[in-house]
Order: structure tokens, then C-alpha cells, then sequence
């Protein structure tokens, strides 16, 4: 059967497409999803909420020295972008002048929403325009937001391995729900509930969503590029929630801190597009498996992938495939105290990101960014970038440190540019006299204890990511009650010894105290005169110092990082946040044969979230030619 056109029904308050699958109500001129008819229900968003707070976009933004202010974008003009049988495609937008600045963001925003002929849902994104003389501003967040109807939406899916029977919003609140140390993080009767243990990295977080079981109807949020987002393939971002709630994330502090929050300045002119994204709708007959929907909805990502760019956005801000450029080459790690033979950078991630230092793409957030993995062999191809002007960077699993390819990269339409061979050498002083961890970036190696078992989450029991429970940082202090954690090379085991988060230790009195770990090694012979190296790469940093100090645990500070950090892994669970690392010199003069101890101590301690994550530490000798001394 043929599938009918699209139809628009423009009324006095509201905007309906229609193509026969589905049917979408925005209000007219706000652009607020209203209501999506489908399947035989009426209406799949919450119709308890009112109008304005079922499907939208937001923001909060502020101004230097203020708070942020949230802000659902409601349009105050509507116009027909494109109205076909193949496709509609509807605008709302809001200008922005002087006599709104203080309670408007100084944004011009273009709202845009667009149904296909035979298309199970529907599309939409935003263009955001900062006009050069206008003030300066801070976009902390922005993303789209869905409400779905609590009488249908339980069951939650966000990845394989991740899926359940939520809680009702009601379940949170008193007596039932009791909050916990953040208002996120509710205590249940059926333990908790926290919408940070649903976060994914952005290179994973391509299609989540619900099913209603009667009748079995799901909804998908399907973000087919990460080009938009900001922070790299491994920044996290929310992805569903109790509501239930769905959400496409554009722009966050979450495992950042404000590091990620785009600044834009007076006198700079700044325009994005945000997506398209898909809200994907399906259903199954009577009698066959509801979870088969999910299965379904990965299956319409990967057509959605491999659709990218679309054809079919009207606004010339949208590149599409022919006006976009293609990059590839092959990328080596050169790392003489491993092998003196140029070793493939496998799996390596490879992106562009605006020019600037090397490894400044993980606080990136006005541009766009385009990443891939290279292959077995180090090969890599960044198809399908925008026009301008880019760095070529690149992180491999197992090395630690961050590559940048010194020149930068012009891109232009239909441009096929061949980096030939690059060669990444990361930072190596001499060789290694012992390591902790794997230089990964995470902290997902080392020990993570068992929850508290009244705050347990069903769902990360025998999970790979048991990380996602709440309360872990208590656990410190109970696994640890007389002293710190020591850390002995060539006996104690990374993987049960040496905890995820060096935190605050809680006291009887409720206040937190600085906490001092200690990694104990030997050494044959040392070099008197010679430099060694402590390579400290972390994997999160909040609100927090690293002291080190070698043999004198109240001496002056070998190094200090300074307060560092702002990403709050630790309280939203996450097992990594922006990577540090640091290059300590330990002149040999402090070490001497036999026993030797480093002690890290992070003394920054007012809250149970104030901690550092380890990714990698490793001790290297002394270069080979100030020291004829064999280790």
C-alpha cells in the first residue's frame, strides 16, 4: 500500500503534519511539541502536563557573575519552510533585540521541525545565531526534551545491557521516596533512583528510549551524529529518566564542569546548527515480544547513521554530503622503551576539532567536531566534515598523552585530503620501573566495591558498568577505617587494591577529612644524580589538588596541581571526567636503594564529592644517556 503524502494543518494556536503513520500538534507560534498521535494512542506525551511541557526545546544560559537561567524556547514566529507531499518542513523562530537583553538569551533561534512521506517520526533541529554586536553570554545547556505519558511508559531501554521497569515519578516523592545527598538521587522503597546512572558516552548514545507494553508501542530518540555535540566521543551526557522522560542532549556541563559551557563573547559573531534528530516511533502486532521493538529501533539508528548528512533540511546553515570534505590517513605511535618499530595505532580515536593546544578538543564546545576509530592497522577516514578550518588530534587506548597534528587542516567542498603516514610520541623520559592502571582515560579497572545494599540499583548487580551505583564514595571509608590506602608494587593487585576514587574520608562528626594514599616500591640501584619521572594521568579531577611526595610524607610538596577540576564524576557516577596529566621530575638525590613510597594526598576536603580518578600512573627512570646504571 502506497504511503500518503504528508499533510500540514496550520490553525489559529496550533501546526499539525500528518503523513498516515503518525500525527504531530505543535502550538502555534511557541513550537512546542503538543501532542503525537500514533498507533491507536492519542496522544503519546503527557496530556496531565500542561501544553508547554511535553515535548521542547530549552536552555539555560546567564551572563557573567549570575545564575542560570532556565529557558523553554518558545517561538513568536511561525512560517512554512517546505510543504510537499514528500515533505514538510516547519519553522519557528525567535529574534532577539536590545530591549530583551538581561531576560532573553541574545539568541536568534530557528526551531525547525520536518516530516518525510512513509517516516515512522520525525525530525528536528535548531540553528543559533549570536549577531557580533550583541552582548556576550554563557550557554550552559541546551537540548530537547520529551514527556511521556506516565499511564503507558515504563519500561526503559538505553543500551543492551541497559534496560528496566522504572519507578513512576510518584514513587519518588515522600513518604515513598526519601531524597539523598543531591535532589537527583532518591532513596526508594525499591532502593534508588538517579537519572545520572543512565549517562552515556556520546560515541554510544545513538538511540534510547521506552515502550509501552498495552499496546506495545515504543518511543526513540535517535541522534545519528555526534558532529554537534560537544567534548569528544567520550564525553557523557543524560539520555532517558523517570518522567518518564527522554532527552536529546546538545550542550551540558555534566563530567565536565564549566570547562564545557561555550562563552560567547561581545563583539563575537557565533552561529550552529543543533542536529537533526530523530524521534523514531514503532509498534508490534498482538502477541509478539514488546522488546522486540528495541531491536527494531537499532536497526532504524543504523539507517539513520548511514543517512548522514540528510538530504532533506531546508536551511542553507545544514551542509549536506557535497558540500562537505573527507580526511584519512595512518597514524603510528612511536615509543622507543616499548620498540624501536613504528607500532599501528589501534583503535585509536582520530577527530577534527577547532584549532587550539594539543588535547583541547575535550573542552571544546562552540564548534563542530567529527571523530573516528582507527582500524587494526592505524587506518582512518573522518568522512563528511564541514567547511572551515581544523586540527587533526588523536588519543590511542593503552599510550598515554594526546596527539595533535601541528599544521592545521582547511576543509573545503569536496575535498579529499590524505594525510599520509603521522606518527604519535607520547611523552617518555626513560623506562619503566613499574605502572598502575591501564592508560585508558577511566578509572573502570580499578577496584569498584559492591553498593551499600540499601541504596542498590538491580540493574548494575554483575554489570560491567557497577560503577552506576550510588553511594560508592562511602565505601571508602568503610573498606578503609583505620588508615589510607597502600599500594605495594609487585604485590598488591590493581584490580582489587587500589579503589576507583581517591575521596574525602567521612568522620563520626559528619565533616570530611583530607585523605593521603601510598604506593610503596623498591629499587635495586638508583642514580643519584639522575632525573626520574612520575607520570600522573587522571581521569577525573572535582574541586580537588594532587600533592605528591616522595619518602617524607610532610615534606613540602614534590608537585601540587592547584585546585583542579569541576566534572562531579564521583556523585553522577561516572567512572571518568576530563583527563589531566602531569610529568613530575623526582630528582634521584630524594630515592634511595631499597624501600621507597610516593604519597599522593588530596587534601581539599568539605563535601564526600571533592576526589580525584586515577587513569595511569607510572615511574620512569632516568634518560640512558645521564646514567650508565642498568634497572
Amino acid at each position: 500500500m502506497p504511503h500518503l503524502g504528508v499533510q500540514l494543518l496550520v490553525q489559529d494556536r496550533h501546526v499539525v503534519m500528518d503523513n498516515g503513520i503518525l500525527q504531530v500538534t505543535l502550538s502555534n507560534p511557541d513550537g512546542i511539541v503538543t501532542g503525537i498521535r500514533y498507533s491507536g494512542i492519542d496522544n503519546l506525551l503527557e496530556v496531565l502536563n500542561d501544553e508547554s511541557n511535553r515535548g521542547y526545546w530549552d536552555l539555560v544560559w546567564n551572563t557573567a557573575g549570575t545564575t542560570g537561567i532556565f529557558d523553554v524556547i518558545k517561538g513568536r514566529s511561525f512560517k512554512v519552510i517546505v510543504e510537499t507531499e514528500e515533505q514538510v518542513e516547519v519553522s519557528f523562530t525567535r529574534t532577539w533585540d536590545s530591549s530583551q537583553e538581561g531576560k532573553l538569551v541574545p539568541l536568534n533561534i530557528d526551531k525547525r521541525f520536518v516530516m518525510l512521506r512513509g517516516s515512522s517520526g520525525f525530525y528536528s533541529y535548531a540553528i543559533y545565531e549570536h549577531l557580533k554586536e550583541w552582548p556576550g553570554f554563557n550557554l550552559g545547556e541546551t537540548r530537547i526534551a520529551f514527556k511521556l505519558r506516565k499511564d503507558k511508559f515504563h519500561y526503559m531501554i538505553a543500551a543492551d545491557n541497559r534496560h528496566r521497569y522504572m519507578p513512576l515519578p510518584d514513587d519518588r516523592l515522600p513518604p515513598r521516596g526519601q531524597p539523598l545527598a543531591y535532589p537527583e538521587a532518591v532513596q526508594l522503597l525499591n532502593p534508588v533512583d538517579d537519572k545520572y546512572q543512565y549517562s552515556i558516552e556520546n560515541k554510544d548514545n545513538k538511540v534510547h528510549g521506552w515502550i509501552c507494553m498495552d499496546p506495545a508501542v515504543g518511543f526513540w530518540q535517535i541522534t545519528p551524529s555526534d558532529e554537534f555535540r560537544s567534548g569528544g566521543p567520550v564525553k557523557q551526557n543524560l539520555t532517558s529518566h523517570v518522567g518518564p522522560t527522554t532527552l536529546a542532549m546538545f550542550l551540558s556541563a555534566h563530567y565536565s564542569g564549566e570547562d564545557l559551557v561555550p562563552k560567547i563573547g561581545a563583539g563575537e559573531a557565533w552561529k550552529k546548527v543543533f542536529g537533526p534528530v530523530f524521534m523514531y516511533f514503532n509498534s508490534v502486532m498482538d502477541g509478539d515480544d514488546p522488546l522486540s521493538l528495541w531491536e527494531d529501533a537499532k536497526l532504524q539508528m543504523l539507517i539513520e547513521v548511514q543517512s548522514w548528512p540528510y538530504r532533506f533540511p531546508a536551511s542553507e546553515d545544514y551542509q549536506k554530503s557535497d558540500q562537505r570534505g573527507n580526511v584519512s590517513g595512518r597514524l603510528f605511535v612511536l615509543d622507543r622503551f616499548v620498540s624501536d618499530d613504528y607500532t599501528p595505532a589501534n583503535g585509536a580515536y582520530v577527530g577534527l576539532a577547532l584549532p587550539g593546544d594539543v588535547g583541547s578538543w575535550q573542552r571544546e564546545c562552540k564548534d563542530y567536531q567529527f571523530w573516528n576509530r582507527a582500524d587494526e592497522g592505524g587506518y582512518f577516514s573522518i568522512n563528511n566534515v564541514r567547511t572551515g578550518d581544523y586540527n587533526l588530534y588523536a588519543w590511542v587506548p593503552g599510550v598515554i598523552g594526546d596527539y595533535r597534528y601541528d599544521v592545521s587542516i582547511t576543509i573545503t567542498s569536496g575535498c579529499d585530503i590524505e594525510m599520509g603516514d603521522l606518527v604519535y610520541e607520547p611523552p617518555r623520559d626513560g623506562p619503566t620501573l613499574w605502572e598502575i592502571g591501564i592508560p585508558d582515560r577511566s578509572a573502570e579497572e580499578f577496584y569498584v566495591p559492591d553498593p551499600n545494599p540499601k541504596y542498590i540499583n538491580k540493574l548494575y548487580v554483575n554489570h560491567p558498568d557497577r560503577f552506576r551505583q550510588y553511594g560508592l564514595w562511602e565505601r571508602y571509608s568503610e573498606l578503609y577505617p583505620d588508615g589510607d590506602l597502600v599500594y605495594t608494587v609487585g604485590v598488591s593487585d590493581y584490580r582489587k587494591d587500589w579503589f576507583y576514587a581517591q575521596v574525602t574520608r567521612k568522620k563520626d562528626d559528619n565533616t570530611y577529612q583530607r585523605t593521603t594514599w601510598q604506593i610503596k616500591f623498591n629499587l635495586d640501584k638508583v642514580d643519584q644524580n639522575g632525573i626520574y619521572k612520575l607520570r600522573v594521568a587522571l581521569a577525573s579531577a572535582t574541586v580537588s589538588e594532587l600533592q605528591v611526595r616522595i619518602n617524607d610524607p610532610k615534606a613540602k610538596p614534590l608537585f601540587s596541581s592547584g585546585l583542579i577540576g569541576k566534572d562531579n564524576s564521583i556523585a553522577r557516577h561516572g567512572i571518568h571526567g576530563l583527563y589531566w596529566l602531569y610529568g613530575i621530575d623526582v630528582p634521584g638525590a630524594g630515592l634511595v636503594e631499597g624501600d621507597n613510597a610516593v604519597f599522593l594526598t588530596q587534601p581539599r576536603s568539605t563535601s564526600p564529592f571533592q576526589g580525584i580518578m586515577y587513569d595511569y600512573i607510572r615511574l620512569e627512570g632516568p634518560p640512558p644517556s645521564s646514567s650508565e646504571t642498568s634497572f
